[in-house]
C-alpha cells in the first residue's frame, strides 16, 4: 500500500489543538468559538472530495497491521490486547523506556515474529509512523490536545484510526476530523469500551427487541474522583495534561462512557438525533482545596503554576433528540464520590439502572412496583446476552481490561476490519458524543443557563436505520480456528 501525499501538521494545526503542551497559544485554541462549526447547529458545507462514511465498509484485511501512539497510563496496558488479536508493526511514545517496555511484552506473547519498530525521537516522531506503508490501523492513545493532529495525520497518510476518549476536546477539530474522513475514506472511530461492556450490551439488545417499551429519556456519565493519583498524582504522564484542562474550559469534559451506551440504545444517528443541550455547572472548589490540604501536594508540586481552576466541580447537561426524548449526562472527576457512570434507560415498558443493577419491566409482568435485582436481574440480561460475550468470554477473561471490555472491543474492530463490514461506531457517533465536551463550555459561558443547538455531523443521514451492534454473528474464519 503507498500512502497518499505527504501530510506535516502546521504549527498553526499543533497550536489550535494545544499540541503543544502549557503553550497559551493552545488555552486560546481550547476555548475560542470554531471558525466553521456554529455551536448554533450549522453545519459547514462539504468541501470538494468530501463523501458521506455512512454505510462505507473496510476494505478487508486478511491481517490487520496495527501501529500504537501513545504508551502511558491507557495505550501501555491495550499493548498485549491488540497483539493478541493483530500485528503490532510500529510503537511510539516520547518515552524510549515506554517503547522498549511495549515492544518486550509484545514479543514475550510470542504471537509475532518481528518486533514492533520504535519511535520515542521527540513530539513528532509519531509522523514518521504514520508514514509507514506496513500499518493499517492507527491507535491513539496520547493527552487530549494530541488527538486531532495526530488521527488527522494518520488518515492524510492513508490509514484507519481509533482513538481514546475523546476524538477531540474542540468542535472545528471534531468537524475536521469528520471532513478528512469523508475526504480520505478512512474511519476515525471513539474506542468506547463501554459500549462493549456485558450489562450494556445486553441493555442495547433489550431496548432494540422493544423490551423497555417506546424509549422515553436515559442518563450517562461519568462520576469518578480522580484527584489522586490521577489528577495529582503523577499516573498520567505528563503529569499535569488532565487537570490542566480545567483551567482551560469550563466543560463536561469526558462525557463518552456514559453517553455512548444510551445513545446506541436509543439509535442515535440511525432515526433520530441530538438537538440541543442545556448544561448547568457548579462552583469550581474541589481541586484548589485538595492541592491546599492534602500533604501530598508538595510546595514544588507542579499544580501550583497551573492557572486558576475554571470548570466546575459538577457538570450535567440535558441532550433533547428530534423525536422528543432526552439524556441527562453527568460529569464530575473532582468531588470524593464513588465511580459511577449514571446509566439508566427507561421507556413506556420499563427501566433499567445498570450501576445499581437493578430493572423493572412491565413488559415481562413486574407489577409491584419492586425493582428486580440479584439474581433476577442477572437471569434477565444474560437472557439478552449480546453474541460477543459468550463467544469471546473466556479471551475476555484472559486479557482482561475493564471486566474484560476493552478486549471485546478491539477484538470486534478487528474482526470488522477483516471482514469487510461498517464500523460498530462510526466518526458520525464519535462526533456527536465527543460534541458535548465544547458544547457545554459553549451553553456555560455566558454565565447564565442557556441552550445551545447541536450539529447534524450527517447531514441528514440521521433519518435512516443501518447497522451497528444489532449484527448477527457472522461467519468468522478466525473463530473456527481460533
Amino acid at each position: 500500500m503507498t500512502p497518499p501525499a505527504q501530510f506535516n501538521p502546521s504549527r498553526r494545526d499543533l497550536l489550535r489543538s494545544g499540541a503543544v503542551l502549557g503553550a497559551a497559544a493552545g488555552l486560546t485554541g481550547a476555548v475560542g468559538a470554531p471558525a466553521d462549526a456554529d455551536p448554533g447547529g450549522h453545519e459547514p458545507p462539504r468541501g470538494r472530495g468530501e463523501k458521506s462514511m455512512v454505510d462505507v465498509p473496510f476494505e478487508g484485511f486478511e491481517q490487520v497491521r496495527v501501529g500504537l501512539i501513545g504508551l502511558g497510563n491507557r495505550g501501555g496496558d491495550q499493548d498485549r490486547r491488540f497483539a493478541a488479536v493483530a500485528t503490532v508493526t510500529a510503537v511510539c511514545d516520547i518515552r524510549p523506556e515506554r517503547v522498549e517496555r511495549t515492544t518486550s511484552r509484545i514479543m514475550q506473547q510470542g504471537f509475532q515474529d518481528t518486533p514492533p519498530v520504535g519511535y520515542s525521537d521527540g513530539e513528532e516522531d509519531f509522523l514518521n509512523l504514520v508514514r509507514r506503508d506496513d500499518i493499517d490501523l492507527v491507535y491513539i492513545a496520547t493527552p487530549w490536545e494530541w488527538h486531532h493532529p495526530m488521527a488527522k495525520a494518520a488518515m492524510e497518510h492513508g490509514k484507519h484510526v481509533a482513538v481514546e476518549l475523546p476524538i477531540a476536546p474542540q468542535l472545528d477539530d471534531i468537524w475536521d476530523l469528520v471532513r478528512t474522513s469523508e475526504r480520505t475514506r478512512k474511519h476515525c472511530m471513539l474506542l468506547e469500551n463501554v459500549n462493549y461492556f456485558r450489562p450494556e450490551m445486553a441493555m442495547f439488545n433489550m431496548a432494540r427487541q422493544g423490551i423497555f417499551g417506546d424509549l422515553q429519556h436515559a442518563s450517562g456519565g461519568y462520576v469518578h474522583d480522580l484527584r489522586w493519583p490521577y489528577l495529582f498524582g503523577g499516573a498520567y504522564y505528563p503529569e499535569h495534561w488532565r487537570r490542566r484542562w480545567q483551567t482551560r474550559m469550563n466543560a463536561l469534559h469526558y462525557p463518552m462512557h456514559g453517553l455512548g451506551p444510551v445513545s446506541a440504545a436509543l439509535g442515535i444517528n440511525r432515526g433520530d438525533r441530538f438537538e440541543e443541550l442545556l448544561a448547568v455547572a457548579s462552583v469550581p472548589k474541589a481541586l484548589a482545596l485538595f492541592r491546599s490540604e492534602d500533604p501530598r501536594v508538595e510546595p514544588d508540586h507542579s499544580s501550583w503554576d497551573d492557572r486558576p481552576y475554571i470548570s466546575g466541580d459538577r457538570h450535567t447537561c440535558f441532550v433533547t433528540t428530534t423525536s422528543g426524548r432526552f439524556i441527562r449526562v453527568e460529569h464530575d472527576v473532582n468531588s470524593p464520590h464513588p465511580y459511577s457512570r449514571e446509566t439508566t434507560l427507561t421507556g413506556t415498558r420499563g427501566s433499567i439502572e445498570l450501576d445499581n443493577s437493578r430493572v423493572y419491566l412491565e413488559s415481562l409482568g413486574h407489577d409491584n412496583h419492586t425493582w428486580r435485582t440479584g439474581n433476577e436481574y442477572n437471569a434477565i440480561l444474560r437472557q439478552h446476552d449480546h453474541w460477543l460475550w459468550p463467544t469471546l468470554e473466556e479471551l475476555a477473561d484472559q486479557y482482561g481490561g475493564h471486566g474484560g471490555g476493552d478486549f471485546v472491543s478491539i477484538w470486534r474492530l478487528v474482526q470488522l476490519m477483516r471482514l469487510g463490514m461498517t464500523p460498530d461506531i462510526d466518526v458520525y457517533d464519535s462526533a456527536a458524543w465527543c460534541s458535548v465536551i465544547p458544547l457545554s463550555h459553549e451553553s456555560l459561558k455566558t454565565g447564565r443557563m442557556r441552550p445551545v443547538k447541536m450539529p447534524d455531523f450527517t447531514r441528514g443521514h440521521w433519518q435512516s436505520a443501518r447497522p451497528t451492534f444489532d449484527r448477527p454473528k457472522p461467519e468468522d474464519p478466525w473463530l473456527k480456528n481460533g
